[in-house]
C-alpha cells in the first residue's frame, strides 16, 4: 500500500521543468530540405535516405518482375499428359 502513495510524487517529478531542455532541430532540417541543390526531397536526408529510396524501388522493381512472371506462367494453359 505504501508504494501506492509514491505515485503522485513519482508522476509529478517526471513531469517537472527540471528536467533537461531539449534543443529545437526544426529550424536545421528546413534549412536542410529548403536548400535548392538539385535533389528530390525524398533523397535530401543524405546517405541513409537514398539507401532506403534504393531499397524499396529494388524491391519493388523485384516484386512487380515476379507478379508479372506468375501471371505469364499462369496465363499459359497446362500440356495434357
Amino acid at each position: 500500500m505504501n508504494h501506492l502513495l509514491k505515485v503522485p510524487v513519482l508522476a509529478s517529478r517526471a513531469f517537472s521543468s527540471s528536467a533537461r531542455q531539449l534543443r529545437n532541430k526544426v529550424p536545421e532540417a528546413q534549412k536542410l530540405f529548403q536548400e535548392d541543390n538539385g535533389l528530390p526531397v525524398h533523397i535530401k536526408g543524405g546517405t541513409g535516405d537514398v539507401m532506403l529510396y534504393r531499397a524499396t524501388m529494388t524491391l519493388t522493381i523485384a516484386g512487380t518482375c515476379y507478379s508479372l512472371y506468375w501471371l505469364l506462367v499462369a496465363s499459359m494453359p497446362q500440356k495434357k499428359a
